[in-house]
């Protein structure tokens, strides 16, 4: 398994609340939520991959903003404002040098540089953020490796690692390789997803012929 070398964007995250409310996709937002919105269609079902300097979260995206709608900021050839660079959202070159007029694609004054809500969840206990922050965003390629319910991501293969983060149901993880850990619900498996990032295999469900190659020790 190849896992390629992803673009890491630094993009103002802000928390998006609205609990009773319902996502792009159909979701209805609870309390403790746990996924992402990008301001483009283009984002809908993706994963990113969202961390501070201590913490990461891996998080399906499932709705649309903010700000913007059509903002592909993280692909090469994105949909509109096209003369922005690669990784830049239009709302924070309006918001820091008055692109556009200062104006997101609706005509609104642009109040803040955000490129990325996140579900409460995410936002406070995945991250621990107690405010709106800049974290590095990578908007991670299709996996086969799906997360089934919320799991802590953890700096090694046993349940008395830390906590370093978390990944939402539904997302997709980048699985490096394999090693033997805590036994969890008869499965002693654990993926690695990332330098130091580890979580159960027993709650990511996979194709019956899919493998991972083992941990390097």
């Amino acid at each position: 398994m190849v896992i390629d070398i992803l673009l890491a964007f630094t993009i103002f995250a802000t928390r998006e609340g609205l609990v009773g409310g319902t996502t792009a996709n159909g979701h209805v937002i609870v309390e403790r939520d746990w996924f992402a919105a990008l301001p483009s269609r283009r984002g809908l079902e993706t994963t990113v991959k969202v961390c501070t300097e201590t913490r990461c979260v891996f998080l399906p995206v499932w709705d649309v903003g903010p700000w913007n709608t059509k903002d592909d900021y993280w692909n090469e050839d994105r949909q509109m404002w096209t003369d922005l660079p690669q990784g830049l959202p239009e709302a924070q070159a309006a918001f820091q040098d008055g692109y556009n007029g200062g104006l997101d694609e609706f005509g609104r004054k642009v109040l803040n540089p955000a490129g990325m809500d996140l579900a409460d969840g995410a936002f406070w206990d995945g991250l621990a953020l107690t405010d709106n922050a800049w974290v590095q965003t990578s908007v991670l390629p299709p996996s086969t490796a799906e997360v089934t319910t919320l799991l802590n991501v953890r700096s090694g293969p046993s349940l008395s690692a830390p906590i370093v983060g978390g990944a939402g149901r539904g997302a997709d993880v980048p699985v490096e390789c394999q090693v033997s850990g805590d036994v969890v619900n008869g499965i002693d498996l654990w993926d690695r997803i990332g330098v130091d990032l580890y979580i159960s295999h027993a709650y990511v469900q996979v194709p019956s012929d899919w493998s991972a190659p083992v941990c390097p020790a």
